[in-house]
């Protein structure tokens, strides 16, 4: 009898056998349970870490700030010659600068020329830029296939001044006899149309347009290559182990996975493209006839009507002039990369 109240009071004393007291089997301590979301929440910043990420944002703020210093340079510099401007800048195909109080000069045949001769390029390019990816990534033996990339990607490193030697004097007389036959024989399309330029001589669109297709080929090329070579090694044995053949390998899982960077290559060449100014500058024949969208016209880009007017850059009014050419070539390029991010971002799964 005396030892039951002992033996009670010993468990009720004890920790709770249904695991609801802190020793349970419930889970930790109270102190744990307190402690344990503080301890999660708490990040170690390495000094590392926050050196690369101000330096990071850094460069992307400086990049803005320059990009916007020249944006507002240009229109600076352009303001004067437009105020003086006797003709619609937009429209107008006269270019008559030399007296600055009767200043008369319009864009309008610059951009058209420069737009056609960058198309002309980029359409040529872009196929045998792709090709050359493809079989670099897919079919290239490996014991050639450094060596290949690497020639080909000296291409991007001759100088654009050689690129223009080049095709003006040699590729310029192989061309011709393709050039008479297709002005003879597809003269009825408005593109093959006797133009402006001399077919003789090629100072003519088509030429500068095949010249800056092979310097825009490698740039369109290596990125090209370096998107496609990234396709999950999963996705192709899965392709090769239901049958597929390696051109269907290619087709179904390579080009789909690297659309986007292919796109994105080839804007970048079209970048390049637009701004081109040394290889046009040797090529293309200047004329003071109308641009007639033909790729046998003459003429000038912006960025070659540029180089041709340095003479009278010693005149701020005058400079003004070549300077509002320059702020639609700056303009232009913003469009060209906005577009490119708006295709690459509805490529996207």
């Amino acid at each position: 009898m005396s030892d039951a109240p002992s033996t009670s009071a010993t468990r009720a004393a004890g920790p709770d056998p249904a695991g609801s007291g802190p020793g349970g089997p419930h889970g930790s301590t109270p102190e744990a349970k307190i402690t344990s979301p503080q301890t999660k929440k708490k990040t170690v910043v390495r000094p590392g870490d926050r050196i690369f990420s101000s330096l990071a944002s850094g460069s992307a703020v400086l990049v803005s700030v320059i990009i916007a210093a020249i944006a507002v340079f240009l229109v600076w510099r352009a303001v004067p010659a437009l105020q003086r401007n006797t003709v619609n800048f937009l429209t107008s195909r006269d270019w008559i600068t030399q007296d600055i109080e009767a200043m008369a000069f319009g864009v309008l045949d610059l951009f058209q020329v420069t737009v056609l001769v960058s198309m002309f390029a980029l359409v040529l390019a872009m196929p045998v830029a792709l090709g050359i990816a493809i079989f670099l990534t897919s079919y290239c033996p490996e014991r050639i296939k450094k060596a290949l990339a690497y020639v080909i990607d000296l291409l991007a490193a001759v100088p654009s001044i050689v690129y223009g030697l080049w095709g003006m004097l040699v590729l310029a007389p192989f061309l011709r006899p393709i050039a008479e036959f297709l002005n003879t024989n597809l003269g009825w399309f408005p593109l093959f149309a006797t133009g402006s330029g001399s077919i003789i001589g090629g100072g003519t669109i088509f030429t500068a347009g095949i010249v800056l297709a092979v310097m825009i080929l490698p740039t369109i090329a290596a990125v090209s290559r370096e998107v496609f070579v990234q396709t999950p090694t999963a996705h192709i044995e899965a392709a090769l182990a239901l049958g597929a053949t390696r051109w269907e390998v290619v087709k179904t899982t390579v080009i789909p996975f690297g659309k986007s960077g292919y796109v994105s290559g080839s804007m970048l060449g079209l970048g390049r493209a637009l701004g081109e100014t040394m290889a046009l500058y040797l090529i293309l024949r200047t004329t003071s006839e109308a641009f007639s969208w033909s790729l046998f016209d003459g003429g000038a880009t912006i960025a070659s009507k540029i180089a041709l007017g340095y003479a009278e850059f010693n005149n701020n009014i005058q400079a003004g002039a070549y300077i509002a050419a320059g702020l639609v070539l700056f303009v232009l390029t913003f469009v060209v990369n906005a577009a490119a991010r708006m295709i690459v971002a509805g490529k996207k799964d």
